[in-house]
């Protein structure tokens, strides 16, 4: 079975995947969970593409809002899962889509040394409103500070293009329009929509395993040497 690789967006940790990392490993998949925060998109894609070369299959490679930038730009993969995500076209940026929704750019707090940050309580409504009290702020408790510029990278590649990928439009998304995430669903080969906030792998990770699963067992895992091509 094919590894899954899981890319978080912007403030958050690969500990943000834990419960839904840990469910599929129970699963009987195997997963990684680079970190990003590498100081912009070219190294967060670069940290990416090193995880999903070590791997002996092509991995399914998740990922979510700033994620899909960054596995834009990647090679190597079998199948992209664009959660939420920016499915980025030449010279196109998350910040030049209009990536941040208008609450979302309301909860940012800049610091004094050129990054931003999260106001905790408007974190809660904008990216987690729709999860559990406690899990909503236990996902709060682990955002961190964010370098400047990410958000405006340009990717050096565009997978979609030609990498099977399945887009996720989250209906219920406070941080980034639902109507700018079907707008880019329709780049992907296939697209779902749930009902769901921002960041179903905190308040429903269930939904994301079942996703993960139906790929692993539909797909036919391309070798290293064979190219991919969408049925588009």
């Amino acid at each position: 079975m094919a590894a899954v690789v899981l890319v978080h967006g912007l403030y958050h940790r690969p500990e943000h995947f834990a419960v839904l990392a840990q469910r599929l490993r129970t699963a009987g998949t195997e997963v990684v969970v680079p970190e990003l925060h590498r100081g912009s998109l070219t190294a967060d894609t670069a940290a990416v593409q090193a995880v999903i070369e070590a791997l002996p299959e092509p991995p399914i490679v998740l990922g979510h809002s700033y994620g899909g930038a960054v596995i834009t730009g990647v090679h190597g993969a079998g199948h992209l899962v664009y959660l939420a995500a920016f499915v980025l076209d030449v010279g196109e940026s998350a910040a030049g889509l209009g990536g941040a929704s208008p609450q979302l750019r309301d909860a940012i707090v800049p610091e004094a040394d050129g990054s931003t940050s999260l106001h905790p309580e408007r974190a809660v409504h904008t990216l987690y409103g729709d999860c559990p009290e406690p899990l909503a702020a236990r996902a709060v408790g682990l955002l961190r500070a964010q370098a400047p510029g990410c958000g405006r990278g340009v990717p050096e590649r565009h997978s979609w293009k030609h990498t099977p990928s399945t887009y996720v439009v989250c209906a219920l998304d406070r941080a980034v329009d639902p109507g700018l995430q079907r707008r880019m669903a329709s780049r992907c080969t296939d697209a779902r929509e749930w009902q769901s906030g921002h960041s179903p792998f905190v308040g429903q990770p269930d939904l994301i395993v079942e996703l993960v699963l139906e790929l692993l067992a539909t797909r036919t895992p391309p070798r290293r040497n064979e190219g991919v091509t969408a049925t588009r």
